[in-house]
């Protein structure tokens, strides 16, 4: 059921790699996966999945079935993720009867639940800001906590959903009618993100710091910037938290620490995500192992690879262009391949939506600023969009 590559002689495929979830962080690692000499098999409730379609096996079914998640399973030397909203408690059962799935399902459901994810954190001594949980969202429990204030739901949100931001109490019908939890609102001078693997032995390693910036409408990650514009010992201290974090939580794979760098001078960290993420796409391009080699690496038990950066890098997101959807068509790709150190990732989502993921693109150069020139010369003339107008 499980499998650890430690033996010098394997036959191929050297392991199935069973992935829930088909979206682009799933598709990503596939490549990696079958790269390295592994098959993959995916699951996802839609057919031909962008990951299903480099897989070559996919599984359609949900991620809260538990007949299709043991199928997967039972069909796997180890199972990951990529994507959090998933039946962890299905997983965990299969984990009681010896199948190998990492991250773990127990770990998993702590960080489903933004409220005991913060707990968590608070428990083991990472530094995070302050919290209090909300089971009745009220303009009354607002006031009392002050503002200005970040109000979460305890689960479902996911790329600025289920997030409000109050800096007063003008805006009460904004407020989330589901269980919460209130945070702080942190005055931030960056926020950053590290990408930590962490292997089945303990073996820890950090990526670089990295600055993301976000879209103040979407709360949405609009461009990032590897490495982050901060000091040497800031990077050091970011890196060292976000390290810290992973042993306390006992990891094993690829997580994307989100920390805020507060105009105080505290750093703290935001949120965990139990998978590869949107802050380490840069790694494929700009790094010598990239964060999905790494996650393949880490849940089969091989030696992490090295995190060095090679250049400077600013990755985009490309999100469906505002008032179309349907059948997804791209503009500009010969002008977007035309910029010297650009590499353009388009996710196969056959239909676009307004603001939906479709692709990324990453900038290499020798500084972060001729590496982001050419990235808003890239989004200016790469748009994705549905057919039809809304």
């Amino acid at each position: 059921m499980s499998h650890n590559l430690s033996d010098r002689e394997l036959p191929f495929p050297l392991a199935r790699i069973g992935i829930i979830g088909g979206g682009q962080l799933g598709r990503m690692m596939v490549r990696k996966a079958t790269q390295l000499g592994f098959s993959a098999i995916v699951l996802d409730p839609t057919p031909n999945s962008p990951a299903g379609q480099v897989a070559g096996h996919q599984i359609v079914g949900d991620f809260f079935d538990p007949a299709k998640l043991r199928e997967l399973a039972e069909l796997s030397n180890v199972t990951t993720f990529d994507i959090e909203s998933i039946d962890s408690k299905a997983l965990e059962e299969l984990v009681a009867e010896g199948f190998s799935i990492l991250p773990s399902p127990r770990l998993l459901a702590s960080i489903q639940n933004k409220l005991t994810q913060k707990r968590m954190l608070a428990d083991r001594g990472i530094a995070t800001g302050r919290f209090v949980e909300l089971d009745q969202p009220t303009p009354a429990a607002l006031a009392e906590f002050g503002y200005p204030l970040v109000q979460k739901a305890q689960r479902g949100g996911y790329d600025g959903r289920g997030v409000e931001i109050f800096h007063d109490d003008t805006d009460p019908e904004r407020i989330l009618p589901v269980p919460s939890l209130l945070e702080e609102y942190v005055d931030c001078d960056r926020e950053l993100a590290v990408m930590v693997a962490r292997g089945l032995d303990g073996t820890t390693r950090a990526y670089p710091v990295v600055e993301m910036v976000f879209d103040p409408e979407a709360n949405i990650l609009d461009q990032l910037l590897a490495p982050a514009r901060i000091s040497e010992e800031q990077t050091r201290a970011a890196r060292e938290l976000a390290i810290k974090t992973i042993d306390a939580i006992d990891g094993v794979g690829v997580f994307g620490v989100e920390l805020f760098l507060a105009k105080d001078g505290r750093l703290l960290v935001n949120e965990i995500a139990p998978r590869t993420h949107n802050s380490g796409h840069y790694t494929i391009e700009a790094c010598v192992t990239d964060q999905f080699e790494q996650q393949i690496r880490a849940i089969t038990g091989l030696p992490l690879g090295s995190t060095e950066q090679v250049q400077p890098a600013v990755m985009i997101n490309l999100l469906g262009e505002p008032g179309y959807s349907g059948r997804t068509i791209v503009e500009g790709l010969s002008d977007a391949l035309a910029v010297e150190g650009a590499a353009v990732h388009i996710y196969g989502k056959a239909e676009s939506q307004p603001g939906r993921k479709m692709g990324h693109v990453t900038v290499v150069d020798r500084s972060i600023e001729a590496a982001g020139a050419k990235a808003e010369r890239i989004r200016q003339v790469l748009k994705i969009r549905g057919e039809r107008p809304l």
